[in-house]
């Protein structure tokens, strides 16, 4: 009778820690399913948001036709229709400029995304080989190693220490189970994850190229309409006397500008004894992507004119959006825009020392900002009075023009 109360007891105590086994198996595994779904579920939102990204981009493009449509009321007014047509052309340059931001930033996220997902390969491998060995133990052992484990005991409180170590086992073999599925799953949403970025990252790259096909065809629409209008017999004359008020404008505004400057800067002299100065040294090349001069400085016959004119600066044709840099150190004096320059900049270097970059697609520096020989402050564009992508380069000297090879060389 006794030895029969025992063995109840021994059975009450295996169901006892067979009950609480489980719910400690299902306990942990809950919890590290928590963690890791929370992964999982982490990836998810992030190939969520990569297909938002992708239809976005989709639809997002410039539609030229709309905005050609939209330039025909203006092209009465050569000077109304070249801002109107800028103001569109600086758009698409910031959305292109957008774009590729997007694109370093995918190329970045794929490289996270392809790291998570290796080291997530490898633990499942390691899990793999590991549960490999467990099972073939298993296999070997087969139903009679708890068995032989219990028989061995010596005394019933090392029967309760086998069971203890029994359910550790069980445990664990749940566990790695668990963790192996989830992994395995993880793995497959860092995969899902991949495509999806990349995805992103092939519309992104898309959609650049869509952009700056747009971009380049509103820019020969503007050369197009451009060279018509002076060209026309008729307007010739008148397009002369245009073109010769739009370059004293210019030197108008270069003058005032430089004046403003020289005012302020006696003023800042005579409170500090201190003055900007020009050291004599050679400038760096504003447009070192361009590919060719399409205009040098100097006396020479106006392309469409057909007149002998003075050309103040270099054209240094070049892709939109390649970089125009700062010649040499000095101070923003502006950064704007106007009809004929498009967005330009002027920048002081001292003694009187004067660059100027026309046309420019985007700018990005502002009035006061200091610069750095070298340091990239635009974009190359068409804007203004432009026929095609390129730097309109000038240095002025004491108020004139000099050619810009006197500083170049």
């Amino acid at each position: 009778m006794k030895l029969k109360r025992q063995i109840k007891q021994v059975v009450c105590i295996c169901l006892i820690f067979a009950f609480f086994a489980a719910a400690s198996v299902e306990t942990a595994a809950v919890s590290l399913s928590s963690f890791t779904s929370d992964s999982i579920k982490e990836k998810e939102g992030q190939i969520s948001a990569a297909q938002s990204q992708k239809k976005e981009l989709q639809t997002g493009l410039t539609d030229v036709k709309k905005l050609k449509k939209e330039l025909e009321s203006q092209k009465a007014n050569l000077e109304n229709y070249v801002v109107a047509l800028d103001a569109d052309l600086a758009e698409i340059q910031a959305k292109i400029d957008e774009l590729k931001g997007l694109i370093a930033d995918k190329e970045g996220e794929i490289e996270v995304t392809q790291a998570e997902l290796e080291e997530a390969i490898a633990v499942q491998t390691a899990q793999y080989e590991a549960m490999k060995k467990r099972i073939k133990f298993m296999y070997e052992k087969g139903d009679t190693y708890y068995v032989e484990l219990l028989a061995e005991a010596s005394s019933f409180s090392d029967i309760l220490n086998k069971f203890d170590y029994i359910q550790m086992l069980s445990e664990y073999d749940h566990q790695k189970l668990t963790e192996y599925a989830l992994i395995t799953q993880y793995v497959e949403t860092c995969k899902a994850e991949l495509v999806a970025e990349k995805e992103v990252l092939d519309e992104a790259k898309a959609a650049v190229e869509a952009e700056e096909a747009s971009l380049e065809e509103l820019i020969a629409e503007k050369e197009g309409e451009i060279v018509a209008y002076q060209s026309d017999i008729t307007t010739k004359a008148a397009a002369i006397a245009e073109y010769e008020a739009e370059i004293a404008e210019q030197n108008e505004l270069i003058a005032a500008l430089e004046a403003a400057v020289q005012a302020e800067r006696k003023k800042l002299a005579e409170a500090s004894g201190k003055r900007l100065t020009y050291d004599g040294g050679m400038f760096c090349f504003p447009a070192p992507d361009y590919r060719r001069i399409s205009d040098d400085y100097g006396w020479r016959i106006h392309p469409i004119l057909g007149t002998k004119q003075f050309h103040n600066g270099v054209d240094l044709a070049a892709p939109s959006g390649s970089r125009i840099l700062a010649a040499y150190d000095g101070e923003v004096v502006t950064a704007a825009y106007s009809p004929s320059m498009g967005n330009y900049i002027m920048i002081d270097h001292g003694d009187n020392l004067y660059t100027i970059y026309m046309h420019a697609s985007a700018l990005y520096v502002s009035k006061g900002d200091l610069v750095g020989k070298g340091e990239k402050i635009a974009a190359v564009g068409s804007t203004g009075r432009s026929t095609g992508p390129h730097l309109h380069f000038t240095v002025r000297k004491n108020g004139a023009y000099e050619s810009p090879w006197n500083y170049l060389k």
